[in-house]
């Protein structure tokens, strides 16, 4: 190749059209860099440390004795593996991905799975404290736990079904951006000691299927993961106010407070990321300018990071509103405290602790067949 000028390429007489490298998105990467180890780290902290205490809960403490009950212990579920894949993505992202091509499919599959079923769990959510709320009279009959097993199972199914072309089309791959399209042979031939950039996103085969799947994707995700289940919640939880104003019996109110907090985090939490999101599908095929598309995936980083956030608070507001359940989370704290001395100082502690553990798993299984749901 011979040398010659950086704008010789770009502005040469012989061509009608300008070479334009990919846009830099400077300002979205300092974002990243204060995101990214950062906030991200604290809300997978907190999302798995919350997330685990529900299920510890629900596996040693407390049965899952109602439709409700299934569906919070699913979505702890779901959240505590989001939080799980979390930083294994951040790291590839701010890095190049260096984790090969299964792990790739992996977490970005797993990610679209847990995100499609949590959303999907929450309406389910709903519609049970409607049914057990506005359908009094049928509730008996339709809230079952085979019928919440089944129901979580589909739930689950779907959104493995929804995550099926996250799962086929992403892929670990060289960008060809990442090469020097333009160096010469002497820059050839110091460039072969650098290690390739890979990175983890889609891979299309031609042009129609990758215009197809970039809408096809993020359009179901707002439909399935966002709008279906934000329609359902105002449904629900508008009959239940009515029903609610009808009865005059502001006491069946506290029955369903842990719920309206959820859905109130739901839409806080997720609206800005959908509405960028729904944004971003709308004039991805225009041109834009440099400067407009880094505002565009800068916005899209902070909304997605506030996104993120309901991994973490579901499980505080179970802890600050559910008081069955701050009686449990008092429990496991003095098990692992009386565990905790008994290991220290076995010989001094031991006959002491093992009695007040005792006592304590019979206080809780006495509390637990008597009791309900913890947000009843």
């Amino acid at each position: 190749m011979n040398h010659a000028n950086q704008s010789d390429y770009n502005y040469s007489d012989d061509y009608d059209y300008d070479l334009v490298g990919p846009c830099s998105h400077q300002n979205n990467q300092s974002v990243e860099l204060v995101v990214g180890p950062y906030i991200h780290s604290i809300i997978c902290i907190l999302g798995f440390v919350g997330n685990c205490l529900v299920i510890v809960t629900y596996a040693f403490y407390k049965r899952t004795k109602s439709m409700t009950d299934v569906y919070l212990l699913n979505v702890a579920i779901a959240d505590l593996l989001f939080v799980v894949s979390l930083p294994l993505i951040v790291y590839n992202e701010l890095s190049s991905w260096s984790m090969g091509p299964v792990a790739c499919k992996l977490l970005r599959g797993s990610y679209s799975v847990n995100l499609y079923s949590g959303m999907l769990l929450l309406a389910c959510i709903s519609t049970d404290r409607y049914i057990a709320i506005v359908q009094a009279r049928r509730s008996f009959r339709l809230r079952s736990l085979p019928y919440s097993r089944l129901i979580c199972a589909i739930v689950w199914a779907a959104a493995l079904l929804l995550s099926f072309p996250t799962f086929y089309f992403y892929n670990w791959y060289e960008p060809s951006h990442s090469k020097d399209a333009f160096m010469d042979e002497g820059e050839g031939s110091n460039q072969t000691s650098r290690p390739p950039a890979y990175v983890c996103e889609f891979k299309f085969m031609d042009n129609t299927t990758a215009r197809k799947t970039k809408v096809a994707v993020p359009s179901t995700q707002l439909a399935a993961g966002f709008f279906l289940p934000l329609l359902i919640m105002v449904f629900c939880y508008t009959a239940i106010i009515v029903t609610l104003l009808k009865a005059k019996n502001f006491q069946r109110h506290k029955a369903v407070r842990v719920v309206f907090a959820v859905v109130a985090v739901f839409i806080v939490c997720h609206l800005p990321y959908n509405i960028t999101l729904l944004y971003e599908t709308a004039v991805m095929f225009e041109l834009q300018t440099c400067e407009d598309s880094d505002i565009l995936q800068m916005v899209k980083t902070v909304t997605q990071s506030i996104a993120y956030l309901h991994c973490c608070l579901n499980p505080v507001l179970y802890a600050f509103v559910g008081v069955k359940f701050r009686n449990h989370f008092r429990r496991i704290v003095q098990d692992l405290w009386c565990l905790g001395k008994r290991y220290i100082a076995p010989r001094r502690f031991s006959r002491v602790t093992s009695e007040v553990y005792v006592s304590t798993r019979r206080s809780v299984d006495g509390s637990s067949e008597n009791g309900s749901s913890f947000i009843m």
